[in-house]
């Protein structure tokens, strides 16, 4: 039986030797099929509900999102620490020339709309009298307001609302955040999948040599696509502490790299997601809005009467006490619609102060190996079998297709 098999062996060596080969492609395909299959298509492709597929990220966004946001602001931020960074009076004066013009605008526009009589009937010295004091008071209503919100921060700011917001809007962004996280750990699983594929290959090859059973190369293919996958995916978060063993020191390749990991990470959320852009959309069209707008108006309306001053009942007598009641939540209402805009000026202020990148590194590398597994391995753990049994089918497949060539 073995001279056989040797002569066999020298007969059709180039086809032996492809058995391994072929193996490790196997192992590889599947691997690479696998990570696509967890991150696409975004959308579902078939016929619902069950021929088709849609990856498993965007599929699981919102539950997905729900466990970076519960990691992000139970281990890694606190809003009330990052506003508490922001100086109020600093922001005043960054904003301070926009401010003025907006507040000029509505002055005007108001004045036009309630007394357009009065208001023209004024030499133009006293107008611009009443809008430079309105201008001089504006950036301090500014301050007032963002000192409120810096004492408040949970009352007026939800964190978790604008996170999940963001990354429900943005399923590419989820993506990519995985995606970074994992860059490493991704091209490791697809180059694993080439090496014990072909080392199972090598087996495959000697048992086909000896016993030319037609079940061998799809049950090797699909134990290939099956094994490859799961011994990948526990090198990559298996051991959670480091081990030592046989003098050697082993950890999961992800939990190794938890510095790098950490920078990746904070670069990308500080540039795309926890910004000031979105933290000002957030506190003025966000979850709680309705008490930056009661808090906006609380601020102007009593800059509407401080500026009135003693004139304030001719001022009511002039409008009526019900328009002049209006006028001011008019004057708030506009102030209001101007405040994002006006704040933009202010983004570049808010991201050195705010620090957001050095806090994410710094609070990343803290983490224990429990916690840091949970950045990037729901990824993998939702539908984690699902994705072994792809490849092992896929194994299978290819296996099958060998038995014609071989024979």
């Amino acid at each position: 039986m073995f001279e056989q098999a040797v002569t066999d062996f020298q007969a059709n060596m180039w086809l032996y030797i492809s058995i391994p080969f072929i193996s490790g492609i196997i192992g590889y395909v599947t691997k690479v099929v696998a990570i696509q299959m967890m991150f696409s298509p975004m959308e579902f492709v078939g016929i619902k509900p069950f021929l088709g597929w849609q990856g498993i990220v965007p599929r699981k966004a919102e539950k997905m999102a729900m466990i970076s946001v519960d990691l992000m602001t139970s281990k890694l931020i606190k809003p009330s620490e990052i506003f508490g960074r922001l100086d109020p009076e600093r922001i005043a004066k960054e904003i301070e020339v926009p401010m003025m013009a907006a507040a000029e605008d509505v002055v005007r526009e108001v004045a036009q709309q309630y007394q357009p009589g009065l208001w023209e009937g004024m030499p133009e010295f006293a107008r611009q009298k009443i809008i430079n004091r309105v201008k001089a008071e504006s950036p301090a209503v500014v301050a007032a307001i963002m000192q409120e919100v810096k004492n408040n921060t949970d009352k007026y700011f939800d964190i978790r609302h604008m996170v999940l917001t963001n990354l429900m809007k943005d399923k590419a962004l989820l993506n990519d955040i995985f995606k970074k996280v994992g860059k490493q750990e991704f091209k490791f699983f697809s180059n694993a999948g080439f090496y014990f594929g072909f080392g199972i290959g090598l087996i495959q090859m000697i048992c086909w040599l000896l016993f030319k059973q037609a079940w061998m190369l799809p049950a090797f293919g699909g134990f290939v696509g099956f094994f490859s996958d799961w011994i990948a995916l526990q090198m990559m978060f298996r051991p959670q502490l480091p081990t030592r063993f046989m003098g050697m020191t082993f950890q999961g390749l992800f939990l190794k790299r938890q510095k790098e990991v950490a920078a990746d990470y904070a670069a990308l959320i500080s540039k795309q997601l926890l910004t000031p852009a979105n933290m000002m959309e957030e506190l003025f069209r966000g979850a709680f809005s309705d008490r930056i707008m009661e808090l906006v108006h609380k601020n102007v309306k009593r800059l509407v009467d401080e500026q009135a001053g003693v004139a304030r009942p001719l001022v009511v007598y002039a409008v009526g006490s019900q328009r002049y009641i209006e006028m001011k939540n008019v004057v708030a209402d506009r102030i209001l619609q101007k405040m994002p805009e006006t704040m933009k000026y202010v983004e570049a202020y808010a991201e050195d102060a705010m620090d957001v990148r050095n806090t994410l590194v710094n609070r990343m590398q803290d983490l224990t190996p429990q916690e840091f597994e949970g950045m990037l391995r729901p990824a993998f753990k939702e539908d984690e079998w699902s994705l072994i049994a792809v490849g092992a089918i896929l194994g299978f497949l290819v296996g099958e297709a060998q038995v014609h060539f071989m024979l």
